[in-house]
């Protein structure tokens, strides 16, 4: 057994002090050092499995002292350190070293380490250097149950360049550790190899090397693998990112937070494979690192959606992606069925500790075909090419198809039990316990979720807006339309008469879900959020309801929005939907207020937010902890939680649109905009949102002092343009009007 496995076996290995270098599908963990120890997430990784969890370096037999380390992009990091000689009064060091990691996709390179030696003692130094390497090939699902995984047995690869290779006899999975001399010092060209000895699997490459003063030593370490995938699995993108590049001025925590936020989804990005390099590829971003870099239906959904305002090329990749892969036929394993969408995309078959055993190719998600629905809809008012929207539009009909199917007695969308060794539950809430009531008991399905009715209200009035505006004149697409106004109209008056619970304070609130009998799960939680923006809610006093709920102390921390209320049994701040802080659960209730016209409460939140961000170095984790006592005033790392991951990081575009409360309309050439004024997200300048995309257009908004608006790139003549106090140019700085509506 190696040393691979976490100190306590069968936890989920932490994350929050591990640096990690990404471009998905490949990446690398380490401790802060950058040192490969072998003990719980160490490792280069690619497709789901680890191909090294051990790359320690080491300076006559011991490991260099950390200095410092620095990331360099999503990709790449450096790390440095020292050693010293305990016969030097001072303590000065005669060695610097420094460690460069870089992770490259498999078409664009190998990923690995450069280590380089220098000598600053100002004497002849003569030292031995060895780096000691080994793997388990284990697949992620395995590390992330903390479960141990015996080592490879490893062999030397003959040839002029120093190697070892690992092979795993159970798949034919394989890595090989190439060395590569950089920078050869006297006696420290070739290393000698040998195996570790009592330790199979393990083998050490060790240099004699004699360094002039100021003389460097560099060789690069150089890891190579061969894992077995699926047929048809996603492979890294050959073309550039499908969004405009676009960037916040006079704000300077939303622009931090942007930069941050898509610099991270472009390492995420994934595509499938097309014919050709010319040929355009549906390019999507993976969930997150390490534990999701693959095709999620509802998070690569949610991604795409939020990014929207910066162009609709992820939501095109997104869904012709998810299409691709659409249920068309009954299956009890991988919960397949006519019309639905993909939960999830693995490379193989995984267990994930506990009995729970995941196909390669899993649905059992009962949002991620109602939002397939509600992304083509949005992606088309975004200015998605109509031909895109028609060639999609087939898998639109089957997937309302499913969501007609898994509505129940009560019309409403609900999933009922699965298998015993699948999700228990199939909302973005799926952990065992996450639909809880008052008291803290679990409540198992049969449920209808109430932000997956606000979905299905969505995808029935957007898909028939939809056939409406494509229909040609045809009476069959007009009256399908009819019908599911008319569903959406019953699936909005159920959620009505089953969903509202009446609260202490006198003030409603929607249940979290409703059980099999009818019956409301009582207890505020933060998914009412979501139905801000559904069109499900009927009135004022509802949104009202919503968003007092959301703003109370409740639900309400200073850096977002707990997933479930404070003042319930069984909240705990660092139960993953429990008590926890979601960012991307946050950002669509930002979103939501602003939206709805509860502007202060939208700042409020916003800056609240990024309070948060500012903690995190302006990368917002998966989700993060509140305490409820304010004794801890900043925000604490849920330590296991993805970074990056892909709609935390694509929240910060929704907060940007939450910031411009744009509502657009490219197929009627219509944008309106009614933006946050400045100082209400306290600053005394204005602020400029640059890189909005409608349809082919880029547009620039600036927001001023006053809240008056100017929009760049657009022609007033051919939009319909709303917004207070707006000026509007086509982009040569040329006003063509001013107006107040």
């Amino acid at each position: 057994m190696n040393d691979s496995a976490s100190p306590q076996p069968g936890r989920q290995p932490f994350l929050d002090a591990t640096v990690i270098c990404l471009a998905a599908p490949s990446f690398a963990m380490s401790s802060e050092d950058g040192q490969l120890r072998g003990t719980g997430v160490d490792g280069f990784y690619d497709q789901d499995r680890r191909l090294l969890h051990t790359l320690r370096l080491l300076v006559d037999g011991q490991e260099p002292e950390h200095v410092a380390q620095r990331p360099e992009g999503s990709r790449e990091a450096l790390f440095r350190a020292v050693c010293r000689s305990s016969e030097d009064p001072t303590s000065a060091p005669w060695l610097l070293v420094a460690r460069e990691r870089a992770v490259r996709r498999p078409d664009r390179g190998e990923s690995g380490d450069v280590v380089l030696v220098q000598n600053v003692s100002g004497r002849t130094a003569r030292c031995t250097v060895s780096v000691v390497a080994a793997t388990d090939l284990a697949d992620v699902a395995t590390i992330k149950a903390g479960l141990p995984v015996d080592d490879v047995p490893c062999e030397q690869v003959e040839g002029v360049v120093p190697a070892v290779r690992w092979h795993s006899p159970h798949d034919n999975s394989e890595v090989v550790l190439r060395i590569e001399p950089l920078a050869p010092a006297a006696g420290g060209n070739l290393p000698r190899i040998t195996p570790v000895e009592g330790r199979p699997g393990q083998v050490e490459f060790r240099w004699e090397l004699e360094l002039a003063p100021d003389e460097e030593w560099s060789v690069h370490l150089l890891v190579h693998g061969k894992t077995t995938t699926v047929a048809g699995y996603p492979v890294p993108p050959r073309q550039g990112a499908p969004w405009q590049r676009a960037e916040v001025v006079g704000h300077e925590r939303m622009s931090a937070l942007l930069e941050r936020a898509l610099a991270d989804l472009e390492a995420l990005r994934l595509a499938d494979r097309n014919s050709s390099a010319e040929e355009r590829e549906d390019q999507f971003v993976a969930a997150g690192c390490p534990w999701f870099l693959g095709l999620f239906g509802r998070d690569s959904i949610w991604a795409a959606r939020m990014m929207l305002p910066f162009g609709t090329g992820l939501a095109r990749g997104t869904l012709h992606a998810l299409a691709r892969r659409q249920g068309t036929s009954h299956d009890a394993f991988t919960d397949e069925a006519p019309g639905r969408i993909l939960h999830e995309l693995r490379p193989a078959e995984t267990r994930h500790g506990d009995g729970m055993v995941l196909p390669a190719r899993y649905y059992a998600s009962v949002d991620a075909t109602p939002l397939f629905v509600v992304l083509l809809h949005e992606a088309w008012k975004w200015g998605l090419a109509e031909e895109d929207v028609r060639a999609l539009l087939p898998h639109a009909t089957a997937a309302m198809g499913w969501v007609e199917q898994a509505m129940d007695g009560h019309d409403l969308i609900s999933y009922g039990k699965g298998r015993a060794d699948g999700l228990l539950h199939q909302g973005w809430k799926d952990s065992p316990d996450a639909i809880r009531d008052a008291r803290g008991r679990r409540v198992d399905p049969p449920i209808a979720l109430c932000e997956v009715q606000g979905y299905a209200y969505q995808a029935a009035t957007g898909y028939a807006e939809l056939l409406t505006a494509l229909a040609g004149g045809q009476a069959a697409e007009r009256e399908e339309a009819a019908r599911w106004r008319e569903r959406a109209r019953r699936l909005r008056a159920a959620f009505h008469r089953l969903f509202w619970i009446d609260g202490e304070d006198g003030r409603r609130y929607p249940a979290i879900a409703v059980d099999g009998s009818g019956d409301p799960v009582t207890g505020p939680a933060s998914n009412m959020g979501h139905l801000l923006n559904s069109g499900i809610l009927q009135n004022d006093k509802e949104h009202r309801w919503v968003a007092e709920t959301l703003m109370s102390d409740e639900l309400r921390t200073p850096w977002g929005i707990r997933t479930r209320s404070a003042h319930l049994a069984g909240f705990n701040p660092f139960s993953y939907h429990g008590g926890s802080v979601w960012a991307h659960d946050s950002a669509i209730a930002v979103h939501g207020l602003a939206t709805t016209g509860f502007v202060e409460e939208a700042a409020t939140l916003l800056g609240g937010m990024l309070d948060a961000a500012a903690h995190f170095d302006y990368r917002l984790p998966e989700l993060y902890a509140a305490y409820p006592s304010s004794r801890f005033g900043q925000p604490a790392p849920y330590p296991p939680s993805c970074r990056p991951q892909a709609w935390a990081a694509a929240s910060a575009a929704l907060l940007c649109s939450a910031m411009l409360r744009p509502d657009v309309d490219v197929p009627g050439r219509r944008l309106a905009l009614r933006p946050i004024a400045p100082s209400l997200m306290g600053l005394n300048s204005p602020y400029s949102v640059r890189g909005l995309r409608l349809g082919e257009r880029s547009v620039d908004v600036r927001v001023d002092i006053d809240g008056s608006t100017d929009v760049v790139g657009v022609d007033d003549e051919e939009w319909r343009i709303e917004a207070s106090g707006i000026r509007v140019t086509d982009g040569s700085g040329r006003p063509d009007a001013q107006r107040s509506p």
